[in-house]
C-alpha cells in the first residue's frame, strides 16, 4: 500500500484530495435528509416530503437557505478570532481523511493506486491530534462572541470533547497492541481474519461511546442544550459561519465513523465469506463495503438520537472520568498481559486461567460497586436542627391569593 502511494504524481494526489472533498460534502448533505427521514420514520412522522424526490434535496435547500441568510457579527465580538473559529472548525474534520484507506488496490485514470492520501506510521495518532486541534474552533467560537452563553457553551464543549478524546485515545491502545503499528493500511491488514470488534470487543464499546460524546451529538448534547444555553458555542453565528459549524458537524460524524471502520470493522474489506467481491469493478467494489460500515455506524448515531434523552452534564462527565477511563487502563492491561502470553506461548490452559481471574476481578469489583451504591442508598439522612436565630414564617397555602 505505502509503495503504491509513494509512487502516485501530484495530479493523482490532487484528483484523490478533490474526491474525498466532494464524497464529504455530499455526504453531508445526504446526512441531514437521511437523520431527518430516520427519526421522522421513529416518531411516526413524514419528514421532509416536498423538495425533490422525497425530499432527497431538503439538505441542499437548507444549505442555499442559510448562505442567503444575512451576516451579522455582533459588536462586542472579536470580529478577526469570530471569523477564524469556524474555518478551523471546518478545515480539521476534512484534514483526518488523509490517513483513511477507502478501498484496496485500484487503478484510477490508468495509474494503480489506493484511494488514500497518504499512509504514515502514525497515522492514527494524526488522525486523533487533528481532532485535538478542532477544539480551538470551539472554544474561540464561544469566547470570540462577547456573550455569556456561547462562553459556556464553549467551555461545556470543549471540556466534553478533551474529556472524551482522553476515553477515546486509550480505547485505541489496544488496537495498536494487537495490530503491532499505528498506521491505519497495517491495522486494516491485521483484520484480514478477525475484525477487532469481535476481538477487542471492550474497546470497541468504548470507542463507540466516546465517540458520540466527542461530536457532540445527542444524548451527548449538552453543549447545545436549548433550554439551558440555546445554541452553545454557536448562539451568534449566522448564515455562511453558522453553515461551516453545521458541516464541520456532520463531517466529524462521517470521519470518527470511517476511523472506527478501519480500526474495528476490517475498513474496507468485505466481511467474512464474501472475500469475492473485493475484485469487482476492478477492485473499486471495496468503496462499497467501506462506505456500507460508515452508513451503519451514522444509523447508530440517528438511533442514538432519537431514542436516548439528554444526560445531565454532572453525569456525563462522571462517566467519562470515572468510568470509561478507568475502564479503558484496565482492558489495557489485560490486553498487552494476552499478547504477551500469547507470543511467549504459553498453553492455553494458561490463557484460560489467566481469563478467569480477570473474569472473577470483574465480578467482584461489580459486587463491591453494588453494595457501595446499595449502602449509599439506604444510609439515612441527617436531620437538620433547628437554628437559634428567628426564621420569618413562609406564607400559608391561599394566603396571597386575591
Amino acid at each position: 500500500m505505502r509503495e503504491l502511494i509513494l509512487d502516485d504524481p501530484i495530479s493523482i494526489v490532487i484528483l484523490k484530495a478533490v474526491i474525498i472533498f466532494v464524497i464529504c460534502l455530499v455526504s453531508t448533505i445526504m446526512a441531514v435528509w437521511a437523520e431527518r427521514r430516520i427519526v421522522a420514520r421513529m416518531q411516526m412522522r413524514l419528514g421532509p416530503n416536498r423538495v425533490g424526490k422525497f425530499g432527497v434535496l431538503q439538505g441542499l435547500a437548507d444549505g442555499v437557505k442559510l448562505a442567503l441568510k444575512e451576516d451579522l457579527i455582533p459588536a462586542a465580538a472579536d470580529k478577526i478570532v469570530f471569523i477564524i473559529a469556524p474555518i478551523i472548525s471546518a478545515t480539521t474534520c476534512f484534514m483526518a481523511f488523509a490517513v483513511i484507506p477507502v478501498t484496496g488496490p485500484v487503478t484510477l485514470f490508468g495509474h494503480k493506486t489506493v484511494m488514500q492520501m497518504t499512509d504514515i506510521p502514525v497515522g492514527v495518532l494524526y488522525v486523533l491530534a487533528i481532532a485535538s486541534v478542532g477544539v480551538y474552533g470551539i472554544v474561540l467560537a464561544g469566547w470570540s462572541s462577547g456573550s455569556t452563553y456561547p462562553l459556556l457553551g464553549g467551555l461545556r464543549s470543549s471540556a466534553q470533547v478533551i474529556s472524551y478524546e482522553v476515553a477515546m485515545g486509550l480505547s485505541l491502545v489496544s488496537v495498536f497492541i494487537y495490530s503491532g503499528s499505528m498506521s491505519t493500511s497495517d491495522i486494516v491488514a491485521a483484520q484480514n481474519k478477525w475484525w477487532y470488534a469481535v476481538v477487542l470487543f471492550p474497546s470497541f464499546v468504548i470507542y463507540a461511546i466516546s465517540m458520540v460524546g466527542e461530536t457532540n451529538r445527542a444524548p451527548f448534547d449538552l453543549a447545545e442544550a436549548e433550554g439551558e444555553l440555546v445554541g452553545g458555542f454557536h448562539t451568534e453565528y449566522s448564515s455562511l459561519k453558522f453553515a461551516l459549524f453545521f458541516l464541520a458537524e456532520y463531517v466529524n460524524i462521517v470521519g470518527v465513523s470511517a476511523l472506527a471502520t478501519t480500526l474495528f470493522l476490517g475498513g474496507y474489506h468485505a466481511p467474512p465469506g464474501l472475500g469475492f467481491t473485493e475484485s469487482w469493478l476492478g477492485g473499486w467494489f471495496t468503496a462499497i463495503w467501506f462506505f456500507a460500515k460508515v452508513a451503519a455506524f451514522f444509523f447508530l448515531f440517528v438511533w442514538l438520537r432519537g431514542t436516548l434523552p439528554r444526560m445531565r452534564y454532572d453525569q456525563f462527565m462522571q462517566f467519562g472520568w470515572k468510568v470509561l477511563i478507568p475502564v479503558s487502563l484496565f482492558w489495557i492491561l489485560v490486553v498487552a498481559t494476552l499478547r504477551l502470553l500469547s507470543q511467549q506461548g504459553t498453553s492455553r490452559t494458561g490463557l484460560l486461567i489467566f481469563s478467569g481471574i480477570v473474569v472473577a476481578i470483574v465480578m467482584f469489583v461489580n459486587v463491591a460497586f453494588d453494595n457501595a451504591k446499595q449502602k449509599k442508598k439506604n444510609t439515612p439522612r441527617p436531620t437538620l436542627s433547628k437554628p437559634d436565630f428567628a426564621v420569618p414564617e413562609l406564607p400559608s397555602k391561599g394566603s396571597d391569593r386575591v
